[in-house]
């Protein structure tokens, strides 16, 4: 079984930045520091009101991964300014997520299914030029379904209910991890690659990564929260420790 990749989203270091109005901290030596400490990979949402990450961040993301050889995971609403930002750039990848204003952070996944034929457009112009597409999607079957037939080549699987169930201590939390299992399971069949994130921590993120099926987590608010306390690079190798360790034992 390949390894299980890691990406890590810096978004909230811009939070911090922009709380001040100052030039730090700088989302660009995050990400370094994050490719240093063995990230796979970056992940940044442009969201409408820029209330963290900005443009020129992206541009920026843009020249630093491709210079380091790691892939720039965009994630975007599905609307005509985010595609014209996403096609100028041209990120590896681009993980379409729904999005409303008056959100404090993403709840729950993009309704692929009920969006369809405003989705596979935009799915198709990115793929077209390029770009790996990802739906981040609640773990349903019918959404993974839609996913792929708007051509994504890739799901994420928000595990952002499980993980605030275990947080919780609810008495629902094991039923919400069987469900992410059997969505990755139902997505791998479908020839989609299953990725999975939101919410996850130390304590969740072993039951998640031990799902067979998952080739990425991408991790943001935790890590940069934990950070305040241990650092970037320390709070980054724990993880990727912790998830190697949910590996072993896997079948091949």
């Amino acid at each position: 079984m390949s390894r299980l990749r890691l990406g890590v989203n810096i978004d909230h270091v811009a939070t911090i930045r922009n709380a001040r109005g100052a030039a730090y901290p700088d989302p660009m030596r995050a990400a370094e520091l994050a490719i240093g400490a063995g990230a796979d990979g970056i992940t940044a949402h442009l969201r409408e009101d820029r209330r963290h990450i900005s443009d020129a961040d992206i541009e920026a993301l843009a020249v630093i991964t491709r210079k380091r050889g790691q892939p720039l995971n965009f994630e975007m609403a599905v609307t005509q300014e985010m595609e014209t930002i996403a096609l100028r750039h041209l990120p590896h990848a681009a993980c379409l997520v729904p999005e409303r204003r008056e959100e404090v952070t993403t709840e729950g996944g993009l309704d692929v299914a009920g969006g369809h034929n405003v989705i596979a457009p935009v799915v198709r112009r990115l793929v077209d030029a390029g770009i790996r597409v990802s739906c981040f999607v609640d773990a349903v079957p019918e959404q993974v379904a839609a996913a792929k037939s708007v051509g994504a080549q890739v799901v994420e699987l928000t595990t952002g209910f499980y993980c605030d169930a275990v947080r919780d201590r609810s008495p629902e939390a094991p039923a919400l991890l069987e469900r992410l299992r059997v969505t990755a399971r139902e997505a791998h069949r479908l020839g989609l690659e299953v990725h999975a994130g939101h919410g996850i921590d130390y304590e969740t993120v072993k039951a998640v990564a031990a799902i067979p099926e998952l080739a990425e987590l991408n991790i943001g608010h935790f890590l940069i929260g934990e950070a305040i306390f241990v650092g970037l690079v320390p709070a980054i190798q724990r993880m990727r420790v912790l998830m190697d360790e949910a590996r072993v034992g896997l079948a091949a």
